[in-house]
């Protein structure tokens, strides 16, 4: 085990070219062939000579045994060949090709292709319970792989797709609080798909599969916790606010007692600039505007 990942079995076969020529010229060869055989078989009926009639269903027998060779290769498809259940090769060259006519014939999409996960609800790092979903977008690259070391591979792409997805899910919290650069998948969403991406193509390796790109589409805490956790996060929000807003009012009162000192406006004792103070603390800090108020008096009285 690997970074929490099952190393999965080194694969037993792995992709070569599977022998095979061009089908157009045997094609019109066997469509000689097959002529050649019906006016034979004719000929000799007709003449009563067994011996050409006999070569007329020879000929038709081996024209429709070299026709059986005939494949067709779509484009974004390939063809897994077996020759008495051994592995023979793989064709991936488009068009009407010729292979050996006893050989069996598999296709395979090497097409890219999406998967996504349904949403599954699952516990974070700090086990609160999130929805979560993604997608991933693979292409088979082996197809020798895909077809024999696993009896489906699109269906195994699935499952450890989930897999990964609850596992990324389970390895990080959903959001941190805290300035010490923890990943959290809600704000550190391009490094957690780059390890999502990474998981899951280290899971499907095995199926012959290339993981291209991966990408989390849902992401939310679980209904039963959501009010709780918007709170929370408003909490949060309300306090880093007033943390800012009181870091202003320090620096606008600092600069306010340093321009009167600096253009001796007025003297103020330590008593006098202890109220100047709370009172521009309280005008800038407060929620509500500022109600003027006027003192007949002194502060000393």
């Amino acid at each position: 085990m690997v970074d929490g990942v099952v190393e999965m079995p080194k694969p037993k076969v792995s992709e070569r070219a599977g022998w095979n020529i061009n089908g157009w010229p045997v094609a019109l060869v066997v469509l000689l062939v097959l002529v050649a055989a019906v006016v034979q078989f004719s000929v000799g009926v007709n003449h009563g000579s067994s011996g050409m009639v006999w070569l007329g269903i020879g000929l038709f027998v081996v024209g429709v045994i070299v026709a059986a060779g005939l494949t067709a290769v779509s484009p974004g498809r390939a063809r897994v060949l077996q020759i008495l259940g051994r592995y023979a090769g793989t064709i991936r060259t488009d068009g009407l090709r010729w292979v050996n006519p006893i050989s069996s014939r598999r296709e395979v999409s090497t097409r890219i292709r999406n998967h996504e996960t349904a949403v599954a609800k699952v516990n974070d790092l700090d086990g609160n319970p999130i929805e979560i979903a993604a997608v991933v977008v693979w292409q088979v690259e082996d197809t020798a792989q895909a077809m024999f070391e696993v009896d489906d591979f699109v269906e195994f792409v699935a499952i450890q797709t989930e897999t990964a997805v609850r596992h990324i899910a389970n390895s990080y919290p959903y959001d941190v609080h805290t300035d010490d650069g923890a990943l959290s998948l809600r704000d550190s969403t391009d490094e957690i798909t780059e390890k999502l991406s990474a998981e899951i193509g280290a899971r499907v390796h095995a199926a012959g599969v290339r993981v291209i790109e991966s990408r989390i589409t849902h992401l939310a805490y679980a209904p039963e916790i959501a009010q709780a956790m918007l709170r929370r996060q408003q909490a949060g929000a309300v306090v880093a606010a007033r943390q800012r807003i009181v870091e202003g009012a320090v620096g606008m009162v600092e600069l306010a007692l340093d321009r009167l000192s600096e253009h001796q406006v007025v003297e103020l004792d330590e008593e006098r600039k202890a109220a100047m103070v709370s009172n521009l603390m309280v005008v800038l800090c407060g929620d509500r505007d500022a109600q003027p108020v006027v003192n007949t008096g002194s502060l000393y009285q």
